[in-house]
Order: C-alpha cells, then structure tokens, then sequence
C-alpha cells in the first residue's frame, strides 16, 4: 500500500509549498545514499520522500492526491475503492507481483519475465522531466519596453517590461520529458541587462543625469524627452543648478518616477567667454568655500 506523501515529510495536508520544499530539503540531506553508504534502508527511505515530494510539488498531482483520485505512489485509484488500479491490488494476497507472475507461467506456459517488469514499471513514481536552462543578453531600453527573444530551441520567450537582471523568466513543461507520466519539466531563462550610458535604475525608479546649457540653468527652459514608455515633456526651471534633481512621477519603472539630476555642461568657448566677463581669472579664492571643513 503506498505511504501518504504528507506523512512521509511531516507536513501537514494543508501545507504550503515553502513548507514542502524545506521539508524535503532536511530530509534528504539525513537519508540521502552519498551520506548512508552500505545502509540500504536509508536508500529506500530516500526514495520514498523524494517520490513524496515528487507528487507534492506538482499542483496537479497534489491536487488529485487530495481528492482521492490517485494515491500515494501517483497511481490512479480504482473507482471501485480497492486502492490503485492494475493487477497489483487485485492479486495481493497471492503473494505480489513474482507469485502471480509464475501463476501465469503455470496455467499458460509462458515466460512472464516481461510482464513482471512492466508491472513493476506501474509502481515507480511520476517523475517530472528536467529543467532546460538558458541565458539571454538585452539592452536597457528593450528591458524598459519589453520584447520577445527567439531561443536556441526555437521556442519563443515574451519578455515582461520591466524586467531586471538576474531575473529567471519560467516557460511551464517546455523542457525534456517527464517518465512514468511525470509532467514535463520547464525552461528557465536568466535575463541579463546590459547597462546605459545615462540612465540606471533603481527599483522602479529611472534615474537620468541630463545635460543643460548654461543659459537653460539661468533662463529656465522647456525639454522634451523620447522615453521608452513614450515622449515626456517638462520644464527646467530658471536659476537651476548642477545636483539640482526633479521628479517626473509615474514616468519611471511600471508607474515609478524619473529622477532626473540637472548637469550644467560648459563648452571650451563659454568658459572662455565667462572668464573674460567675470574678470576672474587671478581671483581663484572662492568665497563659498570658506568654513567648508
């Protein structure tokens, strides 16, 4: 008869899959074989809590664990209440599947070697196939915008706006087969953004370093940007400075702000011209530095 799954990682039926995992994780650490060498019993304990979580993590094994559809080895149960259906539970008490593999040797003088193995095939677990795992390149602006990106396989991954580096983006049973009817396992992609030259990102926020002129510091003036989520339009008011920051609210990051820090940017020939105009050119001792420390 198959062990409950919840009983054989001391969860409870109501048990959330953090739970399950961690669960598993410190029970597989005391019985697995690397560990418990020439201890077979610990071997077989092993697979009956990897078997557990198998069934456990998979929602819709769970799900029909929980409603009595399946037991615990993920076999169908027989609709007539005898436990899972097949050959093995209506034979158990003739001394399982060797004794009435040879009692279908004797009545028909066959080898039955074949079926035995196939039904010892019916009580493995399913076991969901392996994940598939890729790494991909984007640019700042696609990761603002979002994008679709073809893979190696051919499979086309939709990237979400927004998305940031080190993000894993999860295609569902996409990846290599599962056996004994386990599911297939999934595609996992690591999503790697490639840095801007003016902007970064903060959480949700945008934050642009923007170059003005001297006379836009003095005069204050009206700037238009080509954002990723489309144009924006605002004002630099007048008497501005270098560090001076303004804030562009919802147009950052999935309805975040864009910071924007005001940088006064000088050509050669302003200096020159500012020099000559303010006559200070042997009078370096800058006042508002005085007490700075």
């Amino acid at each position: 008869m198959a062990k409950d799954p919840y009983k054989l990682l001391n969860v409870p039926n109501n048990a959330k899959d953090a739970e399950i995992q961690k669960a598993y994780r410190l029970l597989a650490k005391k019985y697995h074989p690397d560990v418990n060498k020439d201890k077979p019993l610990m071997a077989e304990k092993f697979k009956e809590i990897s078997a557990a979580y198998t069934l456990l993590s998979d929602k819709e094994m769970r799900r029909n664990y929980d409603k009595g559809q399946i037991d615990g080895s993920g076999q169908q149960k027989s609709p007539f209440g005898q436990g899972r259906s097949g050959y093995s539970s209506d034979f158990s008490g003739m001394g399982g599947q060797d004794d009435m593999a040879s009692m279908f040797s004797s009545l028909f003088g066959m080898n039955m070697g074949n079926m035995r193995g196939g039904m010892q095939q019916r009580h493995q677990p399913p076991q969901k196939g392996a994940d598939l795992r890729y790494k991909i390149n984007i640019n700042f602006i696609n990761a603002l915008k979002g994008e679709s990106k073809k893979l190696s396989s051919g499979l086309i991954l939709k990237i979400p706006k927004g998305v940031e580096s080190g993000q894993v983006l999860r295609i569902k049973n996409k990846g290599k087969p599962g056996t004994n009817g386990g599911p297939s396992g999934d595609v996992k992609v690591e999503i790697s953004v490639a840095p801007h030259k003016n902007l970064k990102r903060k959480g949700k926020k945008l934050l642009l370093n923007l170059p003005i002129s001297l006379e836009e510091a003095i005069y204050g003036c009206k700037i238009s940007l080509p954002l990723p989520s489309g144009e924006v339009e605002f004002k630099v008011p007048e008497g501005s400075n270098t560090g001076q920051k303004l804030r562009l609210n919802g147009k950052g990051v999935n309805g975040g702000d864009l910071i924007i820090t005001l940088m006064i940017t000088l050509s050669d020939e302003e200096i020159k011209n500012l020099r000559e105009w303010s006559g200070l050119k042997n009078k370096l001792d800058y006042k508002y530095r005085k007490g700075l420390i």
